[in-house]
């Protein structure tokens, strides 16, 4: 783990190779809203460290990277994560991204759908109006929060309130994708959500089903913070998720299709 200059921002990055592997498959962690990798990697790599490269970074005003001009909005963080997937894993990547790192990969899916073999969003939403109320009034930050933050970037503990209030402001109005948005997205995608969510069970279902090729899985008992608060679960989705994959099961085919009806008939008429 080391900082590494992204284009002339310094970003901390961190790798985990596995052994025996070395031509593995890559997979970049995209860590939530206001949070950083090291806060959630260990929730999610037991069930990909063995098979994948795993790389993670810290975007732009997040955990140990410092802010720059332009930080948080949606269209910066996915650029970010462009430049990341270029210039450090140079290339495609599968993408599992929780929360806001979930919205990433589907808006780096829609503008460089080249860089993206598949997807595991975690909790995310396509759109702000889905139900969470984020009222930058009741933002409250504690001293611990303070120390934790400065400890980590080295910046001014003050200054995390200003990220705080930034977020809460972005999230009233991004992220903004529409339903035909999603339907553009051709790669595998896995929508993983607690049963509990912030936002609407509807706008979970609906993002699922707009997806060409998605999956859904809905963890019960269990709000936003689904990979802590059932690992097992969610590790298990994950596995099974890229088991299918390896296996060349790109596109679901069950024995009583529904929704995907139309898309089986003709795979299996083309087979």
């Amino acid at each position: 783990m080391s900082y590494i200059n992204l284009r002339g921002h310094q970003v901390w990055s961190v790798q985990y190779k596995p052994l025996f592997k070395p031509r593995a498959e890559k997979v970049v962690l995209l860590h939530g809203g206001l949070s950083a990798t090291e806060d959630w990697d260990h929730a999610i790599l037991p069930a990909i460290k063995r098979d994948f490269h795993v790389y993670g970074y810290d975007r732009t005003a997040h955990g140990r990277t410092k802010i720059r001009d332009g930080y948080y909005h949606f269209d910066f963080q996915c650029d970010e994560a462009i430049a990341y997937l270029e210039d450090m894993v140079k290339g495609p990547a599968h993408l599992i991204g929780w929360s806001d790192g979930g919205i990433i990969a589907l808006y780096v899916a829609l503008k460089r759908p080249d860089l993206v073999k598949s997807i595991v969003a975690i909790g995310a939403n396509y759109h702000y109006d889905c139900g969470a109320i984020h009222d930058v009034l009741t933002i409250e930050i504690s001293d611990e929060d303070k120390t934790k933050f400065a400890s980590r970037s080295g910046q001014d503990p003050n200054l995390l309130e200003t990220i705080v209030r930034k977020a809460y402001e972005v999230w009233a109005t991004e992220p903004n994708l529409t339903l035909k948005d999603l339907g553009k997205i051709s790669a595998p995608t896995l929508i993983l959500a607690g049963d509990d969510e912030p936002f609407t069970s509807e706008h979970t279902f609906s993002m699922y089903e707009a997806l060409p090729n998605g999956r859904l899985a809905i963890i019960p008992g269990a709000s936003h913070f689904v990979p802590k608060e059932k690992k097992a679960l969610t590790q298990s989705a994950i596995k099974d998720f890229y088991a299918d994959l390896k296996k060349g099961a790109h596109f679901p085919m069950t024995r009583w299709p529904n929704r995907r009806k139309a898309e089986t008939e003709r795979l299996r008429g083309d087979s």
